[in-house]
């Protein structure tokens, strides 16, 4: 969402009860406050029921739904993330990295697209 949160939300009406939401692509400013940046988008990996979210800080991160908790966060990328997809194997992440006028027009590096070779210390869930 444009408020840096994700929901988790069940089909089966019976899991209902089971959802939540939750903070994340958040930094405190130099004054001190803290700065909410968009989640932009988010990518299920295909086998371990992980997923991974992009946001406007240029960060993505991947989270364990079940755990509820972060397994891993990359590196900053350049600019806004602005999709993702696993391969179909999910051993690959395909990060867009695009400028999205968040603070107006400025000098940005130009659009890029990352292939990330992910391990599955990465990206699957870990036992509590």
């Amino acid at each position: 969402s444009i408020e840096g949160r994700v929901a988790v939300e069940f089909f089966d009406i019976e899991d209902q009860n089971k959802k939540y939401a939750f903070k994340c692509h958040r930094s405190t400013g130099n004054d001190g406050f803290e700065i909410i940046h968009p989640v932009n988008a988010v990518s299920f990996h295909p086998t371990h029921g992980t997923f991974a979210t992009g946001g406007s800080d240029g960060m993505v991160s991947i989270w364990d739904p079940f755990n509820k908790k972060r397994i891993c966060q990359l590196h900053r990328f350049p600019t806004s993330i602005s999709s993702l997809s696993f391969s179909s194997d999910g051993s690959m992440l395909a990060i867009a990295s695009s400028y999205q006028y968040e603070e107006n027009e400025k000098e940005v590096p130009g659009d890029t697209i990352y292939v990330r070779y992910m391990n599955e210390s990465e990206t699957k869930q870990r036992p509590c």
